[in-house]
């Protein structure tokens, strides 16, 4: 724990990010489903202590919510790929509204660059992801890089 910081203000005049919410974090973010006594008992806390506490980061917005990580793989799903998306001219509002409605697109980020949008996909096959990503040619190029593995998976940013 040595490589945390101690932050005022973070979030909130009223609240100041320490150590301690610090750790909170690491602890939920390796099991989310860690019960407030265990996590009580890890921080060497009172449970209503640890529960106030991830209360308060709750109602800062650093916790935002306790998400389900599922394997796309297990699910059938065996190809995914990063997709750069061009709108055509006049069309960025029709192909955010494709990307939306396209439930293999599973993330999908405005960014800056020629390209507005790079989205996550995930398919189970390469047909699949021909018709997925026809239904965005007439509106829009694409330009798709099939992800091999992953060398970071998501994690808390240093804190």
């Amino acid at each position: 724990m040595s490589k945390i910081k101690k932050h005022k203000n973070l979030h909130s005049e009223d609240s100041a990010f320490d150590v301690t919410d610090a750790r909170i974090l690491v602890l939920l973010n390796s099991n989310a489903r860690l019960p407030m006594s265990e996590l009580a008992r890890e921080m060497g806390m009172t449970a209503p202590g640890v529960s106030d506490r991830v209360r308060r980061l709750e109602d800062a917005g650093i916790i935002r919510g306790f998400v389900l990580d599922v394997d796309p793989k297990a699910l059938g799903y065996q190809i995914r790929a990063m997709v750069r998306i061009r709108p055509l001219p006049g069309k960025l509002h029709i192909v955010e509204k494709i990307i939306q409605e396209t439930p293999q697109f599973i993330e999908c980020d405005k960014i800056t660059g020629d390209d507005p949008f790079l989205g996550r996909l995930v398919v189970h096959s390469i047909e699949e992801m021909d018709r997925v990503l026809e239904a965005l040619s007439e509106h829009a190029v694409t330009s798709t890089s099939v992800i091999k593995s992953s060398s970071v998976l998501r994690r808390l940013p240093p804190l």
